[in-house]
């Protein structure tokens, strides 16, 4: 069984317990809008009474772009107080919406930025042997808070430095990305959506209590540090992030060829 709204597609397989989340906008490089925002919180917060679906898998459509973060046509607006800052991708992955069954993502192309609100909510990431991660930030003068955080529960912190801090002139390869444990599995080119659903069929075959229970007894080893972090986040990012007009003269300069990082 299939569906797509509008950005987000999900198909269920009830002979195998599985069901596949897809982000939909392979024009958009799978970036995600307020739209896909909502649909993802919907689809997660479905999957939690559907008691046919034991594992799910996330990939995103085509292979340029597993998810390229936030649409830079998304407006946002924010309250004048650090204190109150307003994150969309916030609520957009399976644990945030308190989804206990096992997420395998599925890694083709770039997956960078707010891609890792994703990626960090996934059990483990099986990718592609063309897929790359890197986090653009704070080449844009913005603060990689969120996305630091979870993949810092992920990598060894030296390596989340670096791709945090050296920004869009790092890029990690998936080769690099087996060696410091953030991707489980390699496969093939275009190949690591059906080794991702190879894996969420196994698991899905075990009682899915134990599988529950152990996914949440996984986070629950996170979560103390995720949420000191979290708190301080908002803070951290209205401190340091740059006026938007100057981030979209960098974004601009980028597109251009006349990037600078100053």
């Amino acid at each position: 069984m299939g569906a797509r709204v509008k950005g987000v597609r999900l198909d269920t397989d009830a002979d195998t317990g599985v069901a596949v989340v897809t982000l939909d906008r392979p024009e958009r490089l799978n970036a995600i809008d307020l739209d896909t925002v909502e649909e993802l919180r919907e689809i997660w917060r479905s999957l939690r009474y559907d008691d046919s679906v034991r594992a799910v898998v996330l990939a995103g459509s085509g292979r340029r772009a597993f998810c390229t973060g936030i649409d830079r046509d998304v407006v946002v607006p924010q309250p004048g107080s650090p204190y109150m800052q307003d994150d969309p991708l916030l609520g957009v992955g399976p644990k945030a919406n308190d989804l206990w069954k096992p997420v395998v993502a599925a890694v083709e192309g770039m997956a960078c930025g707010g891609a890792f609100y994703l990626l960090g909510e996934c059990e483990f990431l099986v990718a592609g042997a063309e897929a790359s991660f890197f986090d653009p930030h704070t080449s844009y003068g913005m603060v990689s808070a969120y996305e630091s955080l979870l993949m810092a529960q992920r990598m060894p912190y030296g390596e989340v430095a670096r791709t945090a801090l050296m920004g869009v002139r790092e890029r990690m390869g998936a080769e690099r990305a087996y060696g410091v444990g953030l991707v489980s599995e390699v496969t093939a080119p275009g190949e690591a959506l059906e080794a991702a659903l190879a894996c969420a069929r196994t698991i899905a075959g075990f009682p899915a209590e134990a599988v529950q229970g152990t996914v949440r007894a996984l986070w629950a080893a996170r979560e103390g540090a995720l949420e000191r972090g979290f708190a301080m986040a908002p803070l951290l990012i209205a401190l340091g992030n740059l006026a938007p007009e100057r981030q979209a003269e960098l974004f601009r300069a980028r597109r251009t060829g006349e990037f600078r990082t100053r």
